[in-house]
């Protein structure tokens, strides 16, 4: 099962200047430049396979989609495939309420497709 973690509880994590935690976007790259929490990484679904699993990550992971569903079974692989503790959050992005970006300076490498 995977554990949610809610905007309010990211939001602290984010003003608290936590720098052990990455936020991963799995929405298509233009949405993600529409708007996005700050300092997250675009990284669409079909982008993550061995090459994003074998990188060093973070302690904490927070995966954000649309609404939190997709990001629930994205969280669950990256759960299985990462040494971090995996959460999605709870609503999307289009629950988040804190601060959003808009722009990207780098587009995601939409490499081999990833049985998501």
């Amino acid at each position: 099962m995977v554990v949610e973690t809610t905007p309010d509880e990211l939001r602290e994590k984010l003003d608290a200047d936590e720098t052990n935690v990455a936020i991963v976007d799995i929405r298509d790259p233009s949405s993600y430049t529409s708007g996005h929490i700050p300092d997250s990484e675009n990284l669409p679904a079909a982008t993550l396979g061995p090459e994003v699993f074998d990188r060093e990550w973070p302690e904490e992971v927070v995966v954000s989609c649309y609404v939190g569903k997709s990001s629930k079974r994205v969280a669950s692989v990256l759960d299985e495939n990462v040494d971090a503790d995996v959460s999605s959050l709870r609503g999307g992005f289009d629950g988040w309420d804190g601060a959003v970006e808009r722009g990207s300076e780098d587009e995601p490498d939409l490499g081999p497709s990833a049985p998501f």
